[in-house]
């Protein structure tokens, strides 16, 4: 089997993915996943499209990840896992996409624009 490389993105993070046969082996940032994401949470959402089709332990992963912070990191990183999985194997794209792993959450944060402190925060107006 050839390397599948895949993109994944949430709010500011990118993950950069290569996934490639192997025992399991998931490394961020040439870490563990586990070193790299101390809180059982984060490592869970990481692992969720895996355990979903039970191929937990038959790739090695290796991703770059960079920019945002670690739950848009995390869920960067569980996007790529599902859209390699899809790349390898197109009948499991109904499973994942009925647990939300295949579609790029949108949501990013709103601009500030000029004139005000915020994104929406107006400075205090008083009439008098």
């Amino acid at each position: 089997m050839e390397i599948i490389n895949t993109i994944g993105r949430r709010k500011a993070a990118i993950a950069r993915l290569y996934l490639n046969d192997g025992k399991g082996k998931i490394t961020i940032n040439h870490k563990d996943y586990k070193e790299y994401f101390p809180t059982e949470q984060l490592q869970y959402i990481v692992q969720q499209p895996l355990t979903l089709l039970e191929l937990t332990g038959k790739f090695d992963i290796r991703v770059n990840l960079d920019g945002g912070g670690f739950k848009g990191q995390a869920e960067a990183t569980r996007l790529a896992i599902a859209r390699a999985l899809v790349k390898l194997n197109p009948d499991d794209k109904e499973a994942l996409r009925a647990n939300g792993f295949i579609t790029r959450d949108p949501r990013v944060v709103e601009r500030k624009k000029p004139g005000q402190p915020k994104a929406r925060k107006r400075f205090q107006f008083s009439k008098r």
